[in-house]
């Protein structure tokens, strides 16, 4: 299967539904919504799947692009496909395995946007965010986008962060979370 990003680039995929690409329009709207605040940026593509989103915010001048990913076979993917995109200038890395093991040892980073795009039914949502919270990895001025099905609800509660925004785009929802005031 082809996947097509910013510039006509296209993304090298696997077959099958391993991988769950978040939507050409879905992806849009994300950019759309976080236009002027991706060039310079660091990025962090959770459960990267494909690795699109992490490409595209390559593509729209991301400084730096971590994407955590389970399987080795889709990991092998993403780095040919960030490696295709990325200037000499951006960094990028993908850590293969569980997201709740590798967010510890980002403790002391700070990422201006995230990316977390679960299996919908895997109950990650609660103790991702709660983890990222925890080792403090959002920016202050950053945001987290969280992608889900739009028949559930992701508005959790999670001590130190606000639901800033909330997208319905069919059968996904994308909802925003920032630090709390």
């Amino acid at each position: 299967m082809a996947l097509r990003i910013s510039g006509n680039r296209q993304l090298k995929t696997l077959p099958g539904k391993e991988t769950r690409p978040t939507s050409a329009r879905v992806r849009e709207a994300i950019f759309n919504i976080w236009q002027g605040t991706v060039e310079g940026c660091r990025w962090l593509d959770l459960c990267a799947g494909t690795g699109s989103m992490g490409a595209e915010a390559l593509c729209r001048g991301a400084c730096l692009v971590v994407g955590i990913e389970q399987s080795s076979r889709v990991c092998k993917i993403i780095e040919q496909n960030w490696q295709q995109v990325a200037t000499d200038e951006q960094e990028w890395k993908v850590l293969r395995g569980d997201v709740l093991q590798w967010l510890p040892k980002l403790s002391g980073q700070k990422f201006d946007r995230i990316y977390f795009d679960p299996p919908y039914a895997s109950g990650l949502y609660q103790p991702v965010l709660e983890a990222i919270a925890h080792y403090q990895l959002l920016d202050p001025s950053g945001e987290i986008a969280v992608e889900h099905n739009s028949q559930s609800s992701t508005s959790l509660d999670i001590l130190s962060l606000e639901v800033c925004r909330q997208k319905v785009y069919g059968n996904t929802a994308i909802t925003f979370y920032r630090i709390g005031e």
